[in-house]
């Protein structure tokens, strides 16, 4: 990863400890792009007891996402696993999509370690609940806006 990248990585990683949602985007089964927004559990602020779940992907900015089972986007993930992310910092004019292929993770350790209070208004069971799932995302390139340029590089691929 040449210099620039690494500057803009780490950017891309403060980016994402601070934008309160993040749009997560699919391939629908019409071929047009499905948007919707998510929670950002790489936000310190908002999700502090997950901090930990990234602190080893500062530099492949794994992104993890909590959905439905039954919902349209798992659906679509299930599909065709390319998405795009986005996150946004709109008053410090810096924003980042990042794109890659999706996983559906069956994982209780980390369905646990995802859990939030107040969660139960989306999956009533709790973290063992059936319609609770976990997407994982590696990016494989960014592209951006940040201190006045646009950015753009891949990343090495996992």
């Amino acid at each position: 990863m040449h210099l620039d990248a690494k500057r803009e990585t780490a950017a891309v990683v403060r980016l994402l400890e601070k934008a309160e949602v993040v749009y997560f985007t699919t391939i629908a089964r019409d071929g047009y792009p499905r948007t919707r927004a998510l929670f950002n559990l790489r936000n310190r602020g908002q999700f502090p007891d997950q901090a930990h779940l990234f602190e080893a992907h500062g530099t492949d900015l794994m992104l993890l996402f909590s959905t439905n089972t039954a919902s349209t986007k798992l659906n679509e993930v299930r599909a065709n696993p390319r998405v795009a992310v986005y996150a946004c910092a709109p008053g410090d004019f810096h924003g980042a999509m990042l794109r890659g292929d999706t996983e559906i993770l069956d994982d209780l350790a980390l369905r646990e370690a995802l859990w939030n209070d107040g969660w139960e208004r989306y999956y009533p069971s709790g973290p063992h609940d059936p319609d609770y799932t976990v997407l994982r995302l590696f990016p494989r390139f960014i592209e951006g806006w940040h201190e006045g340029a646009k950015f753009e590089f891949e990343l090495d691929v996992i």
